[in-house]
């Protein structure tokens, strides 16, 4: 079959930026998906803002300028943007959503027209994801699929030796790490001030408070950064349709504990793989418990480890093969 994708980002990337920390989770996806395919004997292409046309491991990366339009995909996938089906030609199409869009947004953002033309089905990440999506915008059809991390992470090694009495948060700054920071300080710190917080580089990092900007900069750093993490202290955002720094942090058997906005209650089995906390004083009393509870850590910890690898990209792209055809 002949697949491609679209993706108007202007980041630009190929594979060979897998491990960059400039990747968000829909170019991760892009990139594991597209690989997977090619994989599976398909002839693959990503139309995205590369710099230079070029092929990698059988997938074709070319810049969006240089389409090809005599090519007739059996499959198409934009990432987030309609309008790029008119780019090209195929039998289906289909559309990864990554944020939140009402109606009134999706007509600003002049989606509407696309949408209707070439009716594709949206590929949703979960429950949240799917209550989010107003049903008029999932008329023509939606696929249920989950993401998975990077092979690097399922491959890491993970060592209790390592570990050191700090909490990490890895998401971007604006998925409400002021709120960490705001419950760190005034309820965190006052009652254990040895521990530490690595968070996202931020002018929120404050070290009085033993808060640190974690170290930013590629896949590898972030990963023995969540190595020495005793706990991934991740609020959740209205914005968060799947939160792949949870996934992250449970594949390297970190511990979560979350408010569970957004789609973090998905990405968190309480009192399994980590705690959902009610109110900002029941996620400062569970932090504040996993530093103290060994006995709570060892159980958490021992649960994410029966789990390693049990979401991998080989699996979710041969589920979607399935799935569309």
């Amino acid at each position: 079959m002949k697949i491609c994708f679209l993706d108007a980002s202007n980041i630009p990337y190929t594979s060979a930026d897998i491990n960059s920390e400039k990747l968000r989770g829909a170019e991760n996806a892009i990139i594991n998906l597209s690989s997977e395919f090619a994989k599976l004997g398909n002839k693959v292409y990503v139309y995205n803002s590369c710099l230079n046309n070029i092929t990698l491991n059988n997938v074709h990366w070319i810049n969006l300028n240089n389409i090809n339009k005599d090519i007739v995909y059996d499959y198409a996938f934009t990432n987030n943007d309609m309008r790029l089906f008119n780019r090209v030609k195929a039998k289906h199409f289909f559309a990864f959503s990554h944020s939140i869009q009402s109606i009134e947004k999706f007509i600003r953002k002049r989606q509407l027209i696309s949408y209707l033309k070439f009716k594709p089905k949206l590929i949703l990440l979960g429950k949240y994801h799917n209550q989010t999506r107003n049903f008029l915008l999932k008329i023509f059809g939606k696929i249920d699929i989950q993401w998975a991390v990077d092979p690097i992470f399922i491959n890491t090694k993970i060592n209790d030796n390592l570990i050191e009495n700090i909490g990490i948060f890895t998401s971007r700054e604006d998925r409400n790490l002021n709120i960490l920071i705001d419950i760190w300080k005034n309820k965190i710190f006052p009652k254990n001030n040895n521990i530490k917080l690595l968070a996202t580089p931020s002018k929120l990092i404050d070290n009085n408070f033993n808060i640190f900007a974690r170290n930013f900069g590629p896949k590898k750093l972030l990963i023995n950064d969540l190595l020495k993490s005793k706990v991934a202290l991740i609020p959740g955002h209205k914005s968060e349709l799947f939160c792949i720094a949870a996934e992250e942090a449970r594949e390297l058997c970190v511990p979560i504990i979350t408010l569970g906005i957004g789609s973090l209650s998905e990405r968190v089995n309480h009192g399994i793989t980590g705690l959902i906390a009610k109110n900002v004083n029941e996620f400062a009393q569970y932090t504040i418990d996993i530093f103290q509870d060994q006995k709570l850590w060892i159980t958490l910890r021992n649960n994410l480890i029966k789990k390693r690898a049990s979401k991998q990209w080989d699996v979710v792209a041969k589920d979607l093969i399935n799935k569309i055809l």
